[in-house]
């Protein structure tokens, strides 16, 4: 006599593993999220090159602010990816194939995540501490080196939390264009009108992981007037729980309503 198994014990529901798994290979096969973080990792040492070149290091910058003066825009870059991570496949229709092989729908969220940190935290870290060497050999000796430790992993840490950022608004907004748009903004409004909102001045602007970024770098350009008086740690601190809050946004958005 035969035993049958029962369906649900023969193909059991996915967990977090089997859905980072599959957002792994997604990740790595759709060539804008591939580029666009290539690009992340490349563009902090083509800065360093750039500026030693050019010799455009201020005078009053360190030889860290100076080294990673294209880190805004590869954080940016990151905030690209993270958008694109989730609302390229709402833009595709391929999230509801995603939903039906992993029903969890906080799981995918989660492994969607996970993949992001992966590919962004170690790569910046790297190029970011390339760049700052680079830029030690080819910068001028005569201006100070900056403090590159601990401030190196909270730069890397600074481009995971963009990327969740985009993640979180790519939930939200569920379109490609717009979700870049948004999330472009959310990098750089608050550094722009926290200046004209008084007391509330440092807490706006250090909400931007650009802001958090700057002041990390150490870079003259991040003057309280421009990205608020937080310190460096109270500002990513402060950036990780606005992210935080964002993405469980999404995630109970991404339960309540249909794909």
């Amino acid at each position: 006599m035969t035993t049958r198994t029962p369906l649900a014990a023969a193909h059991p529901r996915a967990g977090f593993r089997q859905a980072y798994a599959a957002e792994w290979i997604k990740f790595v096969s759709v060539r804008s999220l591939l580029w666009t973080t290539v690009a992340t990792a490349l563009v902090p040492v083509l800065g360093a090159v750039f500026v030693a070149a050019t010799s455009s290091l201020q005078p009053d910058d360190t030889v860290l602010g100076g080294s990673l003066t294209l880190s805004v825009v590869a954080q940016m870059l990151a905030a690209v990816a993270g958008a694109l991570t989730v609302s390229g496949e709402y833009t595709a229709g391929t999230l509801r194939a995603t939903l039906s092989a992993c029903p969890r729908r906080g799981t995918v969220l989660a492994a969607k995540g996970a993949v992001l940190a992966t590919v962004l935290y170690v790569p910046a870290l790297v190029s970011c501490g390339a760049a700052y060497v680079l830029g030690g050999a080819l910068l001028p000796a005569s201006h100070p080196a900056g403090e590159p430790l601990p401030a190196l992993f909270g730069v890397a840490a600074s481009f995971v939390l963009a990327g969740w950022l985009g993640l979180a608004v790519g939930t939200l907004v569920r379109h490609s264009a717009g979700s870049v748009g948004a999330v472009l903004g959310l990098l750089v409004l608050p550094s722009v009108f926290g200046p004209l909102l008084g007391a509330a001045e440092p807490w706006v602007a250090g909400f931007s992981p650009t802001a958090a970024l700057e002041k990390l770098t150490q870079t003259s350009d991040a003057t309280a007037d421009a990205v608020g008086s937080l310190g460096a740690w109270p500002s990513l601190l402060l950036v990780a729980g606005c992210t935080a809050a964002l993405l469980l946004a999404a995630a109970v958005a991404l339960r309540a309503r249909d794909v």
